[in-house]
Formats: C-alpha cells, sequence, structure tokens
C-alpha cells in the first residue's frame, strides 16, 4: 500500500503539525521489517511521520503521528505524564464480566520477551469488580511496571461481550494481558489462542489530548471498521456505542 492511498483511506484528522490516522489491523506502526510500517512508507514517500503513541500491528485504530519534529516531544510528554485520555473497544470471548471493571496488575517480561502478569496466576484476586495482586504475591527477581486498566461492559450475548477499555498506564500489550490472565482473552488474540479465525477484536477508539501550543483540546475519534463488527452480527451499533 502506499502512503497516498493510507492517508486518503485512512485519514481523520491531518494539519501542519500533526496527522490522525484510523489504522486497519495487520499494518505496523513503525520497526516492521522490510520497511513494511506506516513511518517507513511514510518515508518512501518523502514525508516524515514521528509516531506519538504506539499500537499493536493486529490491533485497529486510531494513531497519531508529530509531521514535525519540533512537535513530538511536546505531544509524547503528555502520554509520559498520563495527561490524555484514551480509550479502546475490545470483543472478549466469553461474559461474566461486571458492568464496570479495574484490573490492577503489575507486569513485567517473561520468557521469550512477551509480557506477562508479575505474579502466579493463583496469586490474583477478585473483589466485587476489581482484581489485583498482593504485595507478597508480586514477582521480586524481575523488573516490575505497575499497570492499571479500567473497563465498562456496553453490550453482551451468548458468546461475546463488547468492553470500553481504558489504559491508565500505557504499557506494552497492557490491555491483552490484563483481559487475558482475568480469563476474558480478547477474541483472536494470537498472544493467547493457536486458533485464530480472523482479525483481532482490539480497536483504538478515543483519544483526547492537548494541540500543540495546548490552546485547544483535541477529541479524536476512530470509527471501527467493519471486519471489527462481522463476528457478532446483527449489533445495534449506534445504540451500543451510545452508552460509551
Amino acid at each position: 500500500m502506499t502512503f497516498g492511498r493510507l492517508r486518503d483511506e485512512y485519514r481523520l484528522l491531518e494539519d501542519d503539525a500533526i496527522l490522525a490516522l484510523n489504522k486497519p489491523t495487520g499494518i505496523s506502526v513503525m520497526g516492521e521489517r522490510h520497511g513494511s510500517d506506516i513511518a517507513s512508507v511514510a518515508k518512501d514517500a518523502a514525508q516524515e511521520l514521528y509516531p506519538v503513541h504506539r499500537i499493536d500491528k493486529v490491533t485497529s485504530g486510531l494513531v497519531l503521528f508529530a509531521k514535525q519534529l519540533q512537535y513530538h516531544g511536546e505531544l509524547t510528554r503528555q502520554f509520559n505524564k498520563r495527561t490524555v485520555t484514551k480509550s479502546y473497544l475490545a470483543i472478549t470471548r466469553s461474559k461474566g464480566l461486571p458492568r464496570e471493571g479495574t484490573i490492577d496488575l503489575p507486569l513485567c517480561t517473561g520468557r521469550k520477551n512477551r509480557v506477562r502478569v508479575a505474579a502466579e496466576r493463583e496469586a490474583i484476586t477478585r473483589d466485587g469488580d476489581s482484581w489485583s495482586v498482593g504485595e507478597s504475591g508480586i514477582f521480586t527477581h524481575v523488573k516490575v511496571y505497575p499497570s492499571r486498566t479500567e473497563f465498562t461492559k456496553l453490550w453482551e450475548n451468548r458468546r461475546f461481550s463488547l468492553l470500553e477499555v481504558r489504559p491508565v498506564s500505557g504499557r506494552r500489550h497492557q490491555i491483552r494481558v490484563h483481559l487475558a490472565w482475568i480469563g476474558h482473552a480478547i477474541h483472536n488474540d494470537p498472544l493467547f489462542t493457536k486458533e485464530v479465525t480472523g482479525r483481532t477484536l482490539l480497536h483504538s477508539w478515543r483519544l483526547s489530548i492537548a494541540a500543540p501550543g495546548g490552546q485547544r483540546r483535541m477529541d479524536l475519534e476512530a470509527p471501527p471498521h467493519d471486519d471489527f463488527w462481522e463476528p457478532v452480527q446483527p449489533i445495534d451499533v449506534p445504540r451500543v456505542l451510545s452508552q460509551a
């Protein structure tokens, strides 16, 4: 895919400072081999793009780039200071989740550089709508990253639950690991299932961030692509999303 086509088909907002795309699944933001990621494709077209944040290759949705290096630091600092609000849509393989929930589980890097909860599964406890692990159960032999995810259940049927997920911290694979470790893995997530039958049902949906210069707030939203909804049809998407 050329950068021109990518920008024209998936552009949400563009000005002199930023470019926001509604990324399809299967394309990396940066760092892909053979230069097939968005940043590399743009560079080949003589357009420098500086990712402000990242979403996984298997995740679709909103991703923000700075078009000039002078704006990049200003935008990324907001993520570091956690002044950005962001939410995702996730469809899990099972139901039984509360209407509102909090997953407060520290993360670490395990074997083969895989992200995991920094505790044994049996150390995880559920208290009503919250999951956590006591201090005595947290690993001490690895570097541990405190991580918190909040969610709201928007819809469910006999097979699936649709969640609005809000990562308070922004760790690598955080949403995917947190949901899997409480028994509600995202449908078709290759990190946690060997039988993937379609795209991973995780979508970067909303992002609120101060525009470069700090004089206004940008509230961005990326509508999920049709393939996100295929496994849960029929579903009244506007009605369901209006609950968020």
